[in-house]
């Protein structure tokens, strides 16, 4: 076997050789061609990030569905008003032939949601206190988004300025938030202005807290380093180094805040500090129909709200994770 293969071995060397025989010095060492056109072009990609995020987030069926649902769900609360047959929220509906209100009214084809304690239409009352409710949680995530990304991009890029920004957050965050929500609901008139304006006064604090201890891991990295030797402004730094590394957390804390800021709005209102009666919110909603939880025929004023708000609160929840996720550069490989 030994000598076969021996043998097969010396057989192709000498058809090797052979070959190389025939082969001219110029055939074997010749010159590549060169293309002038060929060598200016250069590769380039149609990369694009935002098109990018957009792509991944699509991919996550669930989160894209919810979208959808709170994209509708927003838009309906502020069409239903102006659709045809609708009851005005604080109306007390009452029967024209014996002038009875109908109070306590089951969900039926006349009053979809059925009616409350004093024959207000649930329908429009839910509708109406949804919309008030989502007011309220995107003006509060607005504000604490621009303060807190403003101050925590501050506080954690600007040196001199840490200790001031410290011994702010030290104070303001030992007060108690529920404290402070009852006082200033106890001291301004009540009403959306100012649920908005208690909400907003230290819910920055934790976003700004989150924002500069984000601004600190990449502070100095090298690239932020060869920025500031270039002579790069403060601000082109922020804007151009800073901010678009922290998208995706970003759009994270601004998507749970507004469940949040709502949550707020529920509590508060269930101390009894909440709007007042003519304005509805969902807050209210669920505080009347807690009282009537042990009535199992009048339940649903109390089902209906909840049900509402559990949507609101998980769509955002899960948009938010997954757009998080879809901003992430790592993710678009």
């Amino acid at each position: 076997m030994a000598f076969r293969l021996q043998k097969e071995k010396e057989l192709q060397d000498s058809m090797v050789q052979n070959l190389q025989r025939q082969l001219s010095e110029e055939e074997m060492f010749s010159f590549a061609e060169y293309n002038e056109e060929a060598g200016e072009k250069v590769d380039f990609t149609n990369y694009s990030y935002w098109r990018s995020t957009v792509q991944t987030f699509c991919r996550n069926k669930l989160a894209v569905t919810l979208l959808c649902v709170t994209i509708v769900l927003l838009l309906f609360t502020f069409i239903q008003p102006y659709l045809p047959g609708q009851y005005d929220p604080n109306k007390v509906n009452m029967d024209m032939m014996t002038f009875v209100a109908y109070r306590n009214v089951a969900p039926n084809s006349q009053f979809w949601f059925g009616t409350n304690v004093i024959g207000q239409d649930l329908w429009a009352r839910i509708w109406a206190g949804t919309r008030n409710s989502l007011i309220i949680g995107f003006s509060v995530a607005m504000v604490e988004a621009c303060v807190g990304i403003l101050v925590g991009v501050l506080w954690g890029y600007v040196r001199k300025l840490d200790f001031i920004f410290t011994e702010i957050y030290n104070v303001l965050d030992n007060i108690p938030n529920t404290i402070l929500l009852i006082l200033i609901s106890y001291i301004l008139k009540p009403g959306m202005r100012t649920m908005i304006f208690a909400m907003s006064l230290t819910g920055w604090i934790q976003m700004a807290r989150f924002i500069r201890n984000q601004i600190l891991v990449i502070r100095d990295r090298d690239y932020n380093m060869a920025s500031r030797c270039v002579g790069s402004s403060t601000k082109k730094i922020i804007t151009k180094n800073l901010l678009p590394y922290l998208v995706s957390v970003i759009m994270l804390r601004i998507a749970l805040s507004i469940p949040g800021a709502i949550g707020s709005e529920v509590f508060i209102t269930y101390i009894g500090l909440g709007l007042p009666l003519e304005v509805p919110s969902l807050g209210q909603l669920i505080n009347e129909g807690r009282s009537l939880m042990m009535n199992a025929s009048l339940r649903y004023q109390l089902i209906i709200p909840t049900a509402v708000l559990s949507v609101i609160t998980i769509s955002f929840y899960v948009v938010g994770n997954a757009f998080s996720d879809a901003a992430d550069p790592k993710n678009h490989m």
